[in-house]
């Protein structure tokens, strides 16, 4: 585990899988939570997803589990066992936080619910992350629906304005339907915290996945609000600022935004064009939107005719500006390298280090890392039970019973 960073005092028992739950407890690992990553005896599903390398034998885990895993330690439980379920127990005694993202009832009818464990540890944070939320928070009437990614960017609305027309939504390229939640519960993890460590008050955090789609897509909601419509996907462009998105460059894509009139005067002047800066068919964003025709087709006579380098050079820190990256251009970029965004780490089983993300979140007296690589199946249950105060006789004996299970 991190065992340093900000949150190096704060310990959570990590019950997730798949994407949101575990990119959550990765954001807290990285800022030095102890994460102690529950899996079932044979380990989590998402261990068998690739990509996985040329030469690794082990096959512990693939780039997927590597990328959202680091910084945890792995206790393998049977939660099924009366025994496994016992230690779980005595695990939640000593933590601050337990996170889980199963179907609602799951927990329940193992008999591990908040309402449970809470009479274990009166000052537990309980935290999930569902398609539609927890029963606790409100009765949705897709409670019971499961949910992936594409479905809360789906209903959540982010989908329904992206895209080249309005006939044609798009998804999001990552999964933001999973990793916005993810941040956003463990905000709500934190501020749970804060009030338990101020009042010993424990209490359940509830996000649902498409509740955060919706908050990351506030826009619709005023839109419909104030102008009485549904707003549909605009394509390359923005329906209240204009120039505001992408435009063709020699060899790609380039975005290029001006939110004020001063940026626009900037830009029309960079590009040869100081005509139209005061213009008034583009003097005013107002204006311009109105007029987005002209001012998109005045702007990518000149955009095409230069690559995205050129266009660097004579656009970059004079108005907002960025060309489009692919992965091969973001690890060519040294703004990457140089903010740690681009961190090798080990591969069980390969000779290989690999490239994963970094840490986003740069604190300056408690800076957060990546310390160690993402865990083999149980490779940390001795440790972990050890560290509750187990002797190794009891280890043996849930071992023996398949109630744990170690590397």
């Amino acid at each position: 585990m991190f065992s340093s960073g900000a949150l190096s005092d704060v310990k959570v028992i990590d019950l997730t899988q798949m994407l949101a739950g575990p990119f959550c407890t990765q954001v807290l690992a990285d800022q030095g939570a102890r994460i102690v990553k529950v899996e079932p005896i044979n380990g989590e599903g998402m261990r068998r997803t690739g990509p996985f390398l040329a030469d690794d034998k082990l096959r512990s885990f693939g780039g997927y589990f590597q990328s959202v895993n680091r910084n945890k330690a792995s206790i393998a439980l049977d939660l099924k066992n009366p025994e496994g379920r016992e230690v779980l127990k005595e695990l939640v005694a000593t933590a601050d936080v337990v996170v889980e993202n199963f179907r609602g009832g799951v927990m329940e009818r193992l008999g591990l619910s908040y309402e449970e464990l809470a009479k274990i540890n009166p000052a537990l944070v309980y935290a999930t992350v569902r398609g539609f939320g927890d029963r606790r928070s409100g009765e949705s009437p897709y409670y019971e629906w499961p949910a992936y990614d594409v479905v809360a960017q789906a209903m959540g609305g982010i989908m329904g304005i992206t895209g080249p027309s309005p006939e044609q939504p798009t998804k999001i390229g990552p999964g933001v339907g999973d990793t916005v939640p993810a941040l956003m519960l463990a905000i709500g993890i934190l501020s749970a915290v804060h009030h338990a460590r101020r009042t010993g008050e424990g209490q359940f955090v509830d996000v649902s996945m498409v509740d955060c789609i919706l908050a990351l897509t506030e826009r619709i909601v005023y839109q419909h609000s104030y102008e009485g419509h549904s707003p549909v996907p605009e394509g390359n462009k923005h329906p209240l600022l204009c120039p505001f998105g992408l435009f063709r460059a020699k060899d790609g894509w380039v975005s290029i935004a001006c939110a004020t009139d001063e940026l626009w005067r900037e830009l029309a002047h960079a590009f040869g064009r100081a005509d139209l800066a005061e213009s008034a068919e583009c003097a005013t964003n107002a204006a311009r939107v109105r007029n987005a025709g002209l001012v998109i087709q005045s702007l990518e006579e000149f955009t095409r005719q230069k690559t995205k380098d050129e266009l660097k050079v004579i656009l970059g820190g004079r108005v907002p500006f960025g060309p489009v990256y692919t992965a091969d251009d973001v690890f060519h970029d040294e703004h990457f390298r140089s903010r740690d965004m681009l961190v090798e780490i080990d591969h069980p089983g390969s000779q290989q280090r690999v490239t994963i993300t970094g840490v986003p979140i740069k604190l300056s007296k408690t800076p957060g890392g990546i310390g160690r690589r993402a865990p083999t199946v149980g490779e940390d249950t001795d440790a972990i039970l050890r560290e509750i105060g187990m002797s190794s006789d009891r280890i043996e004996r849930l071992r023996k019973s398949g109630a744990v299970a170690g590397a």
